[in-house]
């Protein structure tokens, strides 16, 4: 009896996941090699509070790194979610404060600013599938765009100004503490584990991986690419204004330049982790450990006294380096 298309889909697809998995379990032992490293360098790298504050400092990398691992997983890049990092929470913001906080004047009700920044990311998703989807537009460069006018957006009507004043509700998840981890940690770790429930073990899931892999057959097998590819736009734009939302709890403010740079370093997270620019391979559990690899190094770093200013260049080090197992080890570059 021959193949059906689903089914001819869903056998490479399984192998890879497979594969992935092996390959994501590379890290750990990176990760326990890290914390030899930093208890060895300062004794107060094993503290309770230390650990905690690099969990804490990692949730929004984290879930933008979810968005993102998600998006290039589908065989799509999305460069724009740093600015929605920004922009969705600063505008949310500015249309509750009044005018003398720098806000928009409209004096919104303070319970709608977490849903309206909410439907903000979402917005910026859905808009960046319309280019993409329906007028085939690069994605690489309408999001290379979009986050050039997402950030000018944010620096015109705020007038680069750091907003204060927010409201409780605004700064709740990112400052609460429940069951004695932040309240940010204990949604990143919810967040991945559904990505991971949903891409192992759900339909619409595992269709990622055959877009990725290759659109055209996942075409044939009857799945609906572009609304799977929409959908996970949408998705990752509420995401990073999730991770907007944290930080600014985490911060007491929105910063004019409020996710600025952070894209290359969720890149770094998921090249490292196993995630691959052409799409269709990699897991979210590697990414997530390419998110506490940096952390970890990051930290350490600081513990040892290297100046801030290194750690961009030993990031972008790290992605060379990983681009470089990749290709030895899979005998194909990442482009």
């Amino acid at each position: 009896m021959s193949e059906t298309p689903i089914q001819a889909t869903a056998g490479p697809a399984r192998q890879r996941l497979s594969l992935g998995r092996f390959r994501d379990l590379a890290l750990v032992p990176a990760i326990l090699v890290l914390i030899v490293v930093g208890a060895l360098v300062d004794p107060v790298f094993l503290s309770s509070a230390n650990l905690i504050n690099v969990l804490q400092q990692q949730t929004e990398l984290s879930l933008l790194v979810l968005a993102e691992s998600l998006i290039l997983i589908a065989g799509k890049f999305d460069l724009s979610l740093e600015s929605t990092v920004g922009l969705a929470p600063a505008l949310s913001v500015a249309l509750i404060i009044p005018a003398a906080s720098h806000g928009l004047g409209t004096e919104l009700p303070a319970w709608t600013a977490v849903p309206i920044c909410l439907l903000i990311g979402m917005a910026v998703g859905a808009f960046n599938g319309f280019l993409i989807l329906k007028l085939k537009l690069s994605a690489f460069i309408v999001t290379l765009g979009m986050l050039i006018v997402l950030r000018g957006l944010q620096i015109g009507f705020t007038g680069g100004q750091n907003l204060f004043d927010l409201p409780l509700s605004f700064t709740y998840l990112g400052s609460a503490q429940w069951l004695g981890l932040p309240a940010s940690v204990w949604l990143a770790v919810v967040a991945f584990a559904l990505g991971i429930v949903l891409l192992a073990y759900f339909r619409q899931g595992r269709a990622l991986y055959a877009i990725g892999g290759n659109v055209d057959a996942a075409r044939a097998a009857g799945i609906r690419t572009d609304r799977v590819v929409w959908t996970v736009l949408v998705l990752g734009g509420l995401i990073a204004a999730l991770a907007g939302l944290l930080m600014t709890g985490r911060l007491g403010s929105v910063a004019a330049a409020q996710g600025q740079n952070m894209i290359f370093t969720v890149f770094a997270a998921a090249v490292i982790g196993g995630v691959s620019m052409d799409g269709g391979k990699g897991t979210l559990f590697g990414a997530l450990c390419g998110v506490l690899v940096l952390g970890l190094i990051q930290n350490i770093l600081t513990l040892g006294g290297v100046s801030a200013q290194w750690i961009q260049a030993i990031y972008g080090v790290i992605i060379l380096v990983a681009l470089m197992l990749a290709r030895l080890t899979s005998g194909k570059a990442q482009d």
